[in-house]
């Protein structure tokens, strides 16, 4: 394991941008024979960072992120961070959803940031890498933590989000939106159960997601879903589409933002083995609509954009453009600060999921 990648001092095998992090010394390896963690190996490391900048050519509507793990026990077949497993020598397919790199001093750094002089109170998006509430967080139990540090100091933030157990902090995510603008979405690409349990196979059921919705609603919190991935040929049929947009209304979310399917190196690799596996008749269709890179065509994200704002008009639910739906406002702003515009519809492909 290449733990040096991430450590103090040149590395030609470090991708550009990638900040020293943790050194080789800090790393302690644990198992746990418990069903829920069976079969997963988690690595605890004593980070040095975990405010990170988002580099300036990302196509993501915030600058700044925490993200306290790498590796997620998800499972989704086509998550985009399946390469920064590479990074650190670890299998970027059934290691990346076994192999868990844990930032035990994740709430410890963040209330280091916030409290510097140089920290302007700038926008903090969490689980837009892995998700920040995956198995191993019930566990860890990191983000309680993380939350209370922000609402300490009223620094905005925003949560997305596959998993259930985002319910157990509740209560201090409704501190916390008393004092600064909070964020939550919940990613629900589809609800067709089949697809769920093979794509998707560490996540809750799309139907306990969007209890969460309810729940956050409820609580005064409100709750945007991301209709993330729309998976081609397989989740983007009108009668799925209609489906999946009824259930996200019928949830009472704020908002819903369709993002299609893109397959970056690492990820497409790991799908388009899955799909030779389970969808042969498919991988030439693949080839096809990919050939360009990791974007579907413009065209093809146009038309579902256009489909799932004409449904979710229908169904009363109001589309916006991602960064709305998240909670993100300008870099800076604070509470009542206008929100970001909404992207035309090509732009609404971000790389969250």
């Amino acid at each position: 394991m290449r733990w040096d990648n991430l450590a103090e001092g040149p590395s030609t095998a470090r991708p550009a941008g990638d900040i020293a992090l943790f050194g080789t010394d800090a790393v302690t390896t644990r198992t746990f024979d418990t069903p829920e963690f069976r079969g997963i190996t988690f690595h605890e490391v004593r980070a040095r960072s975990i405010v990170n900048r988002v580099p300036g050519a990302s196509r993501m509507p915030f600058e700044w992120t925490v993200n306290p793990y790498r590796g997620c026990t998800h499972a989704c077949v086509y998550c985009f961070a399946r390469k920064t497993h590479s990074y650190l020598d670890l299998d970027t397919g059934l290691g990346f959803d076994s192999q868990i790199v844990v930032k035990i001093n994740a709430p410890e750094l963040v209330r280091r940031k916030l409290a510097s002089r140089q920290w302007q109170g700038a926008h903090i998006a969490m689980g837009t890498n892995v998700d920040c509430y995956q198995r191993a967080e019930g566990r860890y139990r990191l983000m309680p933590g993380i939350i209370t540090a922000l609402s300490e100091r009223a620094n905005p933030f925003s949560i997305l989000t596959k998993g259930t157990l985002i319910l157990r902090d509740l209560d201090l995510l409704r501190e916390a939106a008393s004092v600064t603008d909070v964020g939550v979405s919940v990613s629900v690409g589809f609800t067709d159960q089949e697809l769920w349990r093979t794509v998707e196979p560490g996540t809750p059921s799309p139907e306990r997601r969007l209890d969460v919705v309810r729940a956050m609603t409820d609580a005064g919190i409100g709750c945007g879903v991301l209709m993330a991935p729309v998976i081609p040929f397989l989740g983007d049929s009108p009668e799925q589409l209609r489906s999946t947009v009824r259930a996200i209304a019928a949830s009472g979310a704020t908002s819903v933002t369709p993002l299609v399917l893109h397959l970056r190196p690492g990820a497409r690799e790991w799908f388009m083995e899955w799909l030779g596996q389970h969808h042969p008749q498919l991988v030439g269709r693949y080839e096809r609509m990919y050939a360009e890179g990791a974007y579907a065509p413009k065209w093809y994200q146009r038309r579902i954009t256009r489909q799932v704002h004409e449904l979710a008009d229908s169904f009363g639910i109001g589309p916006r453009g991602a960064a709305t739906s998240m909670g993100l406002t300008r870099p800076g702003n604070h509470r009542g600060a206008a929100p970001l515009p909404d992207p035309e519809p090509e732009g609404t492909q971000l790389t969250l999921l």
